[in-house]
């Protein structure tokens, strides 16, 4: 997995890119409340706001990591917004994108980094 400093991980599957945000960004955020994804078939430019997340602390953006399309979202955590806090890193994932440069990937945190930037 890559991560990004705004706390969103990501992972290739095949020719498309999975988004979701981190278990330290979900920490920071607390119950998560309402989350608001983008429509399938969206383009998307690297840092345009994508997804909107609601807690009880606070409501914060997901910006698009990279330039693609998005190809497909998870409802169930629009229908079960507590599953972005019960499991980040897996079931909770935010939207998938499909992008042209792999390589773009590259310019992202591993994850010693990751977790060096966090502390």
């Amino acid at each position: 997995m890559k991560y990004t400093e705004d706390h969103e991980w990501l992972r290739v599957e095949g020719d498309v890119v999975v988004v979701g945000i981190t278990e330290h960004a979900s920490t920071q955020l607390g119950d998560v409340v309402f989350v608001e994804l983008p429509e399938i078939g969206t383009m998307v430019s690297t840092g345009d706001e994508v997804a909107v997340i609601e807690s009880v602390k606070a409501a914060s953006d997901i910006s698009a990591p990279l330039d693609g399309e998005v190809v497909e979202v998870n409802e169930a955590i629009v229908d079960e917004p507590g599953k972005v806090n019960e499991d980040p890193l897996g079931e909770a994932w935010f939207f998938k994108l499909k992008i042209d440069d792999m390589s773009a990937l590259d310019g992202f945190l591993d994850e010693d980094a990751y977790a060096e930037l966090v502390g």
